[in-house]
């Protein structure tokens, strides 16, 4: 007898393959067949109609905190993903120096977005090294398989303490000390290694995070700490010197390529559309088909929407967070303080004062607010009204310097009336980068490169600022089903969210629907698929708040043959384990 048993739907098996009806079969938490499939079955699923997918795997996520007291992996778990990685861009919580959580609090509450008081209610630390860590993490139940990376900033600070935070070189004794460090974790299972190369990471307090500016030397260094082992990854973000000129872009790629050499493993870099020419995203292509051209395993890490932030009164981010006189009604509820700032004396009295410089403040997005408001004309041409009916590739037309235009006032008016509306709770969605062209069209270009990897999803961070764990279903959604032109094969996206991914990771028992094969399964009602609207919960840890965006049309999830989600309500089901790759 099978212990599940999905009728008749139309599997998009992982492979890029065609989509065809086929039952699927699943015993022991593997598939056992895939086809016409008759026999009884302790639960069948009737699935005509609908698609039967790999489960997804995310492999850009920062739960490295959140996965020590939530057992759900929120919201991930509400999008069809059932396996994800986590220890992104350089930070995490392991491996710790006795004594300084604070340290690891106020880096990831920097530059993740997570409430730093949420982080030191919720975050156990009971770990020093990071196989200690790993432990903690697999003692504990949860509904999806997780994979962890190491991080470089914690291994810098165990090692350099105080010298990592003021920045100081690395000498060749701390080399050899970091490399040891990430080794045992490679040796106990660890995905993977990141780091963090860029100027939009600071610390809570607005310091640079303490591996920015590594040296080469030091890099590769601890790249070669996956010297004689077969598995595990390199992941980094980097501005490549955004604003210096070609050399100094050249001369950053060649960092990557040399860690592709002394790790010999698969490396992945951030690519986004980002720079004000907007160009930036090519030069990394052509750098990139280059050394794979020489043999190099590199990969670019590819979002499938714009990244920016959702602005609200109520977010971790909004241009009038520094004006005095908002500050004076910042303490009320919501619906108060919105209606504070309707008094016509307030508001005359707000729109004529100026912003206090926030940037360095200790929190976590206030150069956003400096950069907004200094430019604030321009940007408001990239700044949409985020409603009930979700468009995250808007017209120009329905931007706030439009709206403006059209109302004869200035776009920071415009935008105080939007926000201090009702209960004040609208939103505003500003997308920063892949959106220079008003459309999303170069992400469409991005999402057609062999090496791309659909990704950045930066799941359980940002919290107060993005839901983007949503991007799985809004692949499925905008990209497959509803965008008027140039809209992407389901196949395909499937394919990129599933076994591209887990062969990037070097998981060869997932991402295809195929006998002999783990049983992580989603079945979705393309009818019904749909992405939720984003709404600010405290459900963190000492009420922290959160945007939280679910989905409707996930008929069920299942993660080694086990249900984990069905119709959006979460089982009490905990299959998921920790992977340790060797």
């Amino acid at each position: 007898m099978f212990d599940l048993l999905i009728r008749g739907g139309t599997v998009v098996d992982g492979t890029g393959a065609a989509p065809r009806t086929a039952d699927v079969a699943v015993k022991d938490g593997l598939i056992v067949e895939v086809g016409s499939v008759s026999g009884p079955a302790r639960e069948t699923v009737d699935a005509h109609g609908a698609w039967v997918t790999p489960g997804f795997v995310d492999i850009h996520t920062h739960y490295d905190g959140q996965a020590s007291w939530d057992e759900e992996f929120s919201p991930s778990i509400h999008h069809g993903v059932t396996t994800l990685m986590m220890g992104n861009c350089g930070v995490g919580f392991a491996p710790l120096q006795p004594g300084h959580q604070d340290d690891l609090i106020k880096l990831m509450e920097g530059v993740e977005d997570i409430p730093g008081v949420s982080l030191a209610e919720g975050v156990k630390f009971n770990w020093e090294t990071f196989p200690q860590y790993m432990d903690a993490l697999a003692a504990m139940p949860h509904s999806l398989d997780f994979l962890v990376q190491v991080p470089h900033d914690p291994v810098r600070m165990l090692v350099m303490k105080e010298r990592a935070l003021a920045k100081e070189a690395a000498t060749p004794d701390d080399i050899a000390a970091m490399r040891q460090v990430v080794r045992e974790a490679l040796l106990a299972g660890a995905a993977g290694f990141s780091t963090g190369r860029t100027d939009n990471h600071r610390t809570a307090e607005g310091k640079e995070t303490p591996a920015a500016e590594a040296s080469t030397a030091e890099l590769i260094g601890l790249a070669s700490a996956f010297e004689g082992l077969s598995h595990g990854v390199v992941q980094l973000v980097s501005d490549f010197d955004l604003f210096r000129g070609p050399a100094h872009f050249d001369a950053e790629f060649d960092v990557v390529e040399q860690l592709a050499v002394a790790s010999k493993r698969p490396v992945s870099t951030t690519w986004l559309q980002r720079d004000p020419g907007g160009e930036q995203w090519k030069a990394i292509q052509a750098r990139v088909e280059a050394g794979v051209a020489k043999g190099l395993p590199l990969f670019l890490q590819t979002a499938v929407r714009g990244i920016g932030v959702i602005i609200g009164l109520d977010a971790s981010f909004h241009p009038f967070m520094g004006f005095p006189a908002f500050k004076e009604v910042a303490g009320l509820p919501l619906a108060e303080r919105a209606a504070a700032l309707r008094e016509p004396a307030r508001k005359a009295r707000l729109l004529s004062q100026k912003s206090e410089p926030m940037a360095g403040d200790g929190t976590a997005v206030p150069p956003l607010v400096d950069l907004l408001l200094s430019r604030v004309e321009q940007i408001s041409g990239r700044m949409f009204p985020l409603g009930a009916t979700l468009d995250y590739e808007p017209a120009v037309t329905d931007s706030f310097y439009v709206r403006a235009k059209q109302r004869g006032v200035t776009a920071l008016e415009a935008l105080f009336d939007y926000l201090a509306e009702g209960d004040g709770s609208n939103l505003i969605y500003f997308p920063i980068f892949n959106y220079n062209d008003g459309s999303l069209e170069t992400v469409r270009t991005m999402l057609e490169h062999p090496r791309a990897l659909q990704s950045l999803s930066d799941a359980g961070a940002h919290v107060g600022t993005v839901c983007d764990a949503s991007f799985t279903t809004f692949m499925l959604t905008h990209w497959v089903r509803d965008r008027a032109t140039r809209r992407l094969p389901l196949e395909r996206a499937v394919e990129m969210m599933t076994s591209r991914n887990a062969k990037y990771l070097g998981l060869k028992d997932r991402g295809v629907i195929a006998q002999g094969l783990r049983a992580d399964l989603n079945v979705i009602d393309p009818k019904r698929l749909s992405v939720g609207v984003p709404k600010l919960v405290r459900d963190l840890p000492a009420g922290g708040k959160r945007f939280l965006q679910k989905a409707v049309g996930y008929v069920g999830t299942w993660v080694g043959g086990v249900c984990v989600q069905r119709e959006g309500e979460v089982s009490a089901a905990r299959p998921g384990r920790l992977v340790r790759l060797k």
